[in-house]
């Protein structure tokens, strides 16, 4: 599905399965999802809408800091 509708994608949000915290602490492949939008040539930004475990600073930790707000936001 994430091939085929890529391109008309406006927005993705991010949280993890089940307990709606950052990435890595659930049952969500992130990665994965993250690596298809890519290939599909998803071209907007990926938002985070999670409950982090501890402090927010923290709970980047998943994201390495270069992919962190890479690139002009979309139509720019």
């Amino acid at each position: 599905m994430i091939g085929r509708y890529a391109g008309r994608v406006g927005h993705v949000q991010v949280a993890d399965v089940a307990c709606r915290h950052q990435p890595g602490t659930g049952e969500l492949d992130v990665d994965r999802y993250l690596a298809r939008l890519e290939r599909a040539g998803y071209p907007g930004w990926v938002g985070l809408e999670y409950q982090p475990l501890g402090p927010s600073a923290d709970s980047f930790a998943w994201l390495p800091r270069e992919r962190r707000g890479a690139g002009p936001a979309p139509g720019t």
